[in-house]
């Protein structure tokens, strides 16, 4: 026997057909044993039926008229199928439908009057063939003498339809299961054409081909959304590649400043015999080498909140303090005018990475203001808010969820003087996040920019 094309491939199409096969062959044969019970049990019944209404009605003109006329009446009006006896009390027969049932009583039931019994017998030996029967025995009497009427019906047609019946069935029952097995082959096949379509393209996508995307059906069905879910995906993986080639040429260009100014002063010292440019130069190296120091410690930052996430240091820390120390550090050293409303806030978090993130904003905001800078610390339903707001320019509402990106200058100038890497508001964000709250820029009543930082206050 040849087996089916699908057989000894694995996959999801020849498990589909396996199984569409398991559960149509057993729902076959569950329904072809009830069909054939029912059916046999119902051909059965009806020749039941029909043997007791025809002893019935011998029985009835029995206990009318006697045995006058009883032998013409069975012989005219019996089918081939049956076979009728009338039998007296002495066990005598005295009436029968065919002379085959001419010699001994047919069964040994002998009824009560106006009772009937049913025998199944496999085999009667007294007649001419060994055919299954149905016997039904009535009891009657006619004036005061018993007589018993018995009706023996074959069964042999009803199970020969039974046997016709289940030959059908055993013949298309294997033609119904390749034709499902072809069937579901198909259909499982077409439905996963899409798929494998999908598969290839995904597969033939390098590196460097992140902007392909994978064919969409156009059905609204599972295999479109996984598509669309696919291209997604694509999405974030070329973003993410752009993303990470714009940090490191970021960060190549934000180093070679610093480096091509250390190189620079090396060579001025090595040509200047005197030694006089010495002390001057040691500051130029000492400042663009902290500025490295700077640079590679809020890389080595954002790389591990990236990787691991941030190992935050969780104790008790008192915000105010934090923010009144940022307050005494912009009044000192720089030329705007600060103010600031600092009632006592407790949180819990990391002390020095929250002191960075006041400072990255406070850099920022006085890098932007014109000439006023305010802090506003308050406390709230759980939440301790940190506000900073200056009288600068302000961030136009298109590049607001930008400036948390990283190396995101919205001057787009890279020279020294234009600000810092870039860097301090992506850490702002991180460092928050890290520690449970929020961070989101808008407009400041003061003209400038207004960042709002919500962290939980302690528990």
């Amino acid at each position: 026997m040849k087996l089916p094309a699908f057989v000894g491939r694995p996959g999801v199409r020849a498990r589909s057909t396996w199984a569409a096969l398991f559960v149509v062959a057993a729902a076959l044969a569950i329904g072809a044993a009830v069909l054939l019970l029912l059916l046999q049990r119902t051909l059965i019944t009806s020749v039941a039926d029909q043997a007791e209404s025809r002893a019935f009605d011998v029985a009835g003109q029995v206990s009318e008229e006697g045995e006058v006329g009883l032998a013409k009446e069975l012989v005219e009006n019996t089918r081939a199928t049956q076979l009728i006896q009338v039998v007296n009390a002495q066990d005598k027969v005295v009436a029968v439908s065919s002379p085959t049932a001419a010699g001994e009583p047919l069964t040994d039931t002998r009824p009560a009057v106006g009772q009937w019994v049913r025998d199944d017998v496999g085999r009667m030996p007294l007649l001419d063939d060994d055919s299954p029967y149905i016997i039904i025995a009535r009891g009657t009497e006619f004036q005061g003498a018993r007589y018993t009427v018995v009706v023996a019906s074959s069964v042999e047609t009803q199970r020969d339809t039974v046997t016709t019946v289940t030959t059908y069935l055993l013949i298309g029952f294997p033609l119904l299961l390749v034709l499902v097995g072809a069937a579901t082959w198909m259909l499982v096949g077409r439905a996963l054409r899409p798929v494998e379509r999908i598969r290839s393209r995904v597969h033939g996508i390098g590196v460097g081909q992140l902007a392909e995307r994978v064919p969409v059906p156009a059905a609204e069905d599972e295999i479109a959304r996984l598509a669309v879910t696919m291209n997604e995906m694509l999405d974030r993986l070329q973003s993410g590649q752009e993303t990470q080639r714009r940090f490191v040429a970021d960060a190549s260009h934000e180093l070679r400043s610093p480096i091509a100014s250390l190189m620079a002063a090396l060579d001025v010292i090595v040509a200047d015999e005197s030694g006089e440019s010495a002390p001057e130069l040691h500051q130029v190296m000492q400042a663009e080498t902290e500025r490295m120091r700077r640079l590679v410690e809020d890389l080595l930052l954002l790389a591990k909140a990236d990787d691991t996430g941030l190992q935050i240091q969780r104790t008790d820390v008192d915000l105010d303090d934090l923010v009144g120390v940022e307050l005494r550090r912009l009044r000192t050293a720089n030329g705007v005018a600060v103010e600031g409303v600092v009632p006592p806030v407790r949180v819990t978090g990391d002390a020095a990475k929250l002191s960075q993130v006041l400072r990255n904003l406070a850099d920022n905001a006085v890098q932007a203001a014109h000439g006023k800078v305010r802090f506003t610390l308050a406390e709230e339903a759980g939440t301790a808010t940190v506000t900073v707001e200056d009288d600068g320019d302000g961030i136009p509402a298109e590049e607001r969820s930008r400036v948390f990106e990283r190396f995101v200058r919205l001057d787009a100038s890279r020279a020294r003087g234009s600000g810092g890497s870039g860097l301090g508001l992506a850490i702002v964000r991180e460092v928050v996040r890290g520690h449970g709250g929020t961070v989101e820029v808008s407009e400041s009543p003061l003209g400038g920019a207004r960042f709002v930082v919500r962290l939980p206050v302690a528990g």
